[in-house]
Formats: C-alpha cells, structure tokens, sequence
C-alpha cells in the first residue's frame, strides 16, 4: 500500500502501489493504471496540481483533434447560440475559413445574439480589414488586441494575445490550439495543421468567458460591458454553473501559473510524462524537471515538429537540447506530416493540460495565454491515445545518428540557442 499525500504531507488516502511501466510494441509504451479506480477525482487533483490552482468539479469534456473535429463543432455551437458569443484569437484569417466563421457569426449577430470578437492585431496582419469592417456592419462587435504603435516601444508590439477561446451562451466553450485560419482545415481544403482543441461543459465554461470579458474591459475600457451582459444575457449565467459532467478542470491564465502547473505534475509523475509541443524551447527547470522524471523511471517523450515548422529558426533552437534530453532517456519523436502546431500534456494518463502556452520564451515572458488542466483517468487516456497515434506516424530520433548530424547543422543549432529567448 501507498500512501497519497497532499502538498502539506497530510494523507489523503491510501491505493495499491502501481505496477510498474509496461513495455508494448508500439513506439510509445503503454503502462496499466497508476491509480485504482477507487481514488476520487478530488484527490488526484490535489496530488497532481499546486494548492493554489483549484478545480472546477462538474463538467463534461471532449478531445478534439485538428479542425477537421473542431471547426465544425465550434460553427455547429455558433449557429445554435441565442444569446452571447465570445470569439478571442490569435489569427483570424480572411481565407475560406475565416469567411465561413464570419458568415456564421454575422448571422447570429443579426438574429439578436450579443457577438464580441477580439482577434490579435499581429497574429492576424495579413487580413483584410474590410472583411472586418463588413462584419461591424452587420452587428459584430469585434476588435483588435493592440494594433501595430511603434510609438508605445517594442514591448507593446511583444506582448501579444495568443489565447483562443469561444465561448457561446455561457454554457459551451473551446480552447486548445486551433486559430480561425484555413491552416488547420483538412487536407485539400487546407494546409491539415495538427493540433488539439478542448469541448467543455460545466461551471468552467463561465470562467473562460470571465477570462474574455477581463481582457475585453483591459483592453477597451469597457465599464459597462457587465451591466450589459445582465441586461442581454443575464439569465444564461446561473445555468454555466450547472455539473454537465465529472471532469475538475482547473483555467490558468496566469504564464507562471500554467508554467507551475507543467513542472509539478512532470515532479510528480510516477509511470509517463507525454508532451506534444508544436514549439519547444523550455527554461532550465522545465529541461531539470524532465531529466529528473526520466532518472527515476519515468516514461518520458516528447512530441516535437520535425522539419515543416512555420518557425524554422526556433525549430533549429530546439534541436540544441536534443542530445542533452536524450542521454537523460527521453525519447523524441519528430511529426513529419506537416505543422505540428498542439500545446498538450498527458502525465501518468491522469494530469493533462491542452491549450495555448507554448514552451518556448514568448509564452512564458509575454503573451496572453489559456490553459485548461485536468486530473481526470477518462479524459487522460482519450490524451494518452492521441499521443500514441500521433507518435505512430513520426520518425523517432536516434541518439547515435543524430550525433552524426553535419557540423553547419550543429553550428546553427549552437548560434540559435544563443538566441533562444528572443526567438
């Protein structure tokens, strides 16, 4: 018998030992429950999440992998909305994407639906600003988040809005990786980006579109957007705090917080620490932290873009920690089908995070991010088996060959590193 304590060293209760990490024959090995199926959601909450970083019990989740699942999901939710949208994005591209979203949200704002969109001014540069406009017209509120003022210095044009969220009549919502961009259309309708979105129900629905209106009033000065809200859309948000479901989720958007949350659960795992991360330049703890699971024992692999990233140079910067990760035990594994854009974790089939925090510096010094994290045995294998999919398809980097990678590689992958954190 084990033990299962608390932050404070308090025992919380008592499971079997897990049985130790099993060996399959896919290229990710498969492991048997950490946990018995006895233990609560609570507790495994409490084990595998900082004290401060408490969950929102009651609500119902769903994996959604690339806009192939997500999209029309996401459009299905717009046109069904009665009362509010919530749209907040990093790129909202005027392509055959974009249009079909705009078509979507301009139809609900001229059916009576309060429809804000905030899109970010960089992110989404390469947009028509008529197409915009034409939505005002049509009854959409949307905005850019800090358009382009070299007047306000550089750090005003760093600090950008990377979030995504919707979030529609306070009772569904989505966050993940997924911008408004033909990128994560399928193939032949568009570029088949691969990346993670999360369908939520439940209480924490009502925090992500707290989350919004918060950076909606930072930016705009909106005083009076939550009076309007009670007036318009009022009686939907009692319902947002209904259970749908039993997941704990836990919404960070504090870049410490979720950089926190990351380190804690890779110190706690006991079986496999699974990261996909499109972009993968991380600090000295998180690279310790990773070195130290896989020490003890730990499954540890990383997931990580291998040759068509829309960033080649920080790309080359991840490579420079190649070497060192691996004579710790980690495995790398390299997507190969195009961009690999997902920002997800999965410890121990248990703990999981899916959102917009990339481990690289911009996220963690500057950007606006959202993360939702999870300690939840249904919703962690659904991760886990996405995972294992996904690492199917790639070429995992060998230890000996990679070293005999040529010297130009190596010295730009040195150069690159010197500049990681402006990358």
């Amino acid at each position: 018998m084990r033990e299962l304590a608390g932050e404070d060293g308090q025992t919380e209760g008592l499971v079997p030992a897990a049985p130790k990490l099993a060996r399959s024959t896919g290229p990710v090995p498969e492991h048997a429950p950490v946990w018995s199926d006895g233990v609560s959601r609570r507790l495994l909450a409490r084990y595998y999440l900082p004290q401060h970083h408490p969950t929102l019990q009651g609500n119902a989740c769903r994996l959604l992998r690339d806009g192939v699942e997500a999209y029309p999901e996401m459009l299905e939710a717009i046109r069904r909305a009665r009362r509010s949208i919530r749209l907040e994005t990093y790129m909202f591209v005027t392509d055959a994407v974009g249009e079909l979203f705009g078509q979507a949200l301009a139809e609900a704002a001229e059916r009576g639906v309060h429809v804000k969109v905030l899109y970010d001014a960089v992110g989404s540069w390469t947009s028509r600003r008529s197409f915009f406009e034409g939505l005002r017209q049509r009854g959409v509120d949307v905005r850019a988040f800090k358009p382009f003022s070299l007047q306000r210095g550089l750090r005003h044009l760093l600090r950008r809005d990377h979030r995504k969220i919707l979030v529609v009549d306070g009772t569904v919502a989505f966050t993940g990786g997924v911008n408004i961009a033909a990128h994560w259309a399928p193939e032949g309708q568009g570029v088949a980006w691969r990346d993670d979105v999360l369908r939520i129900e439940g209480p924490a629905v009502h925090e992500l579109e707290r989350r919004f209106l918060a950076t909606w009033r930072m930016m705009f000065r909106d005083r009076l957007s939550r009076l309007r809200r009670k007036i318009r859309g009022g009686a939907h948000a009692p319902r947002a705090l209904l259970p749908r479901g039993d997941v704990g989720l836990a919404v960070l958007s504090s870049r410490r917080s979720i950089h926190r949350a990351y380190l804690h659960a890779i110190q706690r795992a006991r079986a496999s620490v699974l990261i996909a991360a499109g972009y993968f330049v991380p600090d000295r703890r998180m690279v310790a932290a990773l070195k130290d699971a896989a020490k003890r024992g730990v499954e540890v692999s990383l997931l990580l873009n291998g040759g068509k990233s829309d960033h080649p140079f920080l790309e080359h910067a991840t490579r420079a920690f190649y070497e060192p990760l691996m004579e710790a035990g980690i495995r790398i594994f390299e997507w190969r089908r195009g961009v690999l854009h997902a920002k997800t974790a999965v410890v121990d089939g248990v703990w999981g995070t899916i959102g917009s925090f990339n481990l690289e510096r911009l996220s963690l010094a500057f950007n606006h991010e959202v993360n939702a994290v999870f300690a939840d045995p249904r919703l962690g294998r659904d991760l886990e088996d996405s995972f294992r999919l996904d690492c199917g398809n790639c070429r995992e980097v060998d230890l000996a060959a990679f070293r005999r990678r040529p010297l130009w590689q190596k010295a730009v992958e040195r150069v690159l590193y010197f500049f990681r954190k402006v990358l």
